[in-house]
């Protein structure tokens, strides 16, 4: 496994996978203790180091599984964590959300599950709607000053808050408050492609995107009856429901049928692929519940897709084009003075 940074306001190094964990436990169905400890040890004898869980996972069970099994190890591990939802469905309003109060209560749970003193990386896991972004990156930046989490992020939070909280730690001049992000990206939901990725890459911002492989829609295996993460306690993950993702997985079949390799290896290849074309490090959260899943996931790391095939899937796969890159595209030669296709850019603009 090769390596890179958290984004690129930080030198906090990270493998090119990070290891979700939502699957570590067996209060929504995943994998018990053991099971856990073989994929663990496999994702680290490959190289991998960074791993993501939140409060929320198995409501706790996963961090308490994920602690055991790191134990002295732990600093071999980047850690990231998620905070906002809480570690029961009726935590209650003064337990959940993005305040400070909420923010320092879930830490010290976290922590202790963990059996740790920090986190590596400390993202609020959903926008609340009603905390200040001044708020949260100044609860942030408390928690690194004290020495409780090393950097913070966003995780689900829109490129305008995103990028008013960059300026906000910048104002601060403290690029570890907030290093990086976390969005769902796949074949299937390439949204963050319209703004989000572009705040990132402005800004420096790590990004980890998950759910690569759609909730698993992106293996095939719903359409031969597969039922995955779509069941059990709780399910998650894309649906074929939209004509674009339909067209979406028949060009990824036909790509797999063609070149006879595994959907979900082509997927991921294609998620690299993707990830190269963006001038900050774009790291995958992959979640197998299974060593055969996460076999799949490392031997992504080693396919080579052609040129052909990955256009095809760029150009199905494509978000519809909005206002205002609709307004961007229609002047893009005139406001570079006639010469757009002669103007080199030297980085990408805030």
């Amino acid at each position: 496994m090769r390596y890179t940074t958290y984004g690129t306001r930080t030198g906090l190094r990270v493998s090119e996978y990070a290891l979700g964990s939502a699957s570590f436990g067996t209060n929504w169905g995943g994998a018990d203790l053991g099971h856990s400890r073989r994929i663990l040890d496999r994702f680290a004898e490959a190289g991998g180091t960074l791993i993501d869980t939140a409060d929320v996972y198995g409501f706790g069970q996963a961090e308490e599984v994920l602690g055991e099994l790191l134990g002295a190890d732990r600093d071999s591990f980047v850690l990231a964590g998620k905070y906002t939802l809480g570690t029961h469905p009726d935590l209650g309003v003064s337990r959940t959300g993005n305040n400070r109060k909420s923010m320092k209560y879930a830490l010290h749970g976290t922590l202790k599950r963990l059996g740790t003193d920090h986190l590596d990386v400390y993202l609020v896991h959903q926008p609340d709607s009603v905390t200040p972004t001044e708020e949260i990156v100044g609860a942030l930046d408390d928690l690194v000053r004290a020495g409780d989490i090393r950097h913070g992020g966003l995780s689900n939070f829109p490129a305008w808050r995103t990028a008013y909280a960059a300026s906000l730690a910048d104002r601060l001049n403290r690029s570890a408050t907030l290093a990086g992000l976390q969005i769902e990206y796949n074949l299937l939901d390439r949204g963050g492609d319209r703004e989000i990725l572009p705040a990132a890459q402005a800004f420096g911002l790590g990004v980890m995107l998950y759910s690569p492989l759609g909730g698993g829609l992106l293996t095939g295996k719903y359409r031969t009856g597969e039922q995955g993460r779509l069941s059990g306690p709780v399910a998650i993950g894309q649906k074929e429901d939209t004509p674009q993702k339909r067209a979406t997985l028949d060009a990824l079949l036909k790509v797999s049928a063609d070149t006879g390799e595994k959907p979900a290896r082509i997927a991921m290849a294609w998620l690299r692929h993707r990830a190269r074309q963006w001038a900050t490090p774009l790291i995958p959260v992959i979640g197998p519940r299974s060593l055969e899943q996460l076999e799949d996931y490392l031997a992504a790391l080693d396919l080579t897709v052609s040129q052909e095939h990955l256009e095809a899937l760029d150009a199905v796969s494509a978000p519809a084009v909005e206002y205002p890159e609709t307004s961007l595209r229609s002047y893009a030669d005139a406001v570079l003075g006639g010469v757009s296709d002669r103007f080199d850019r030297v980085r990408p603009v805030a």
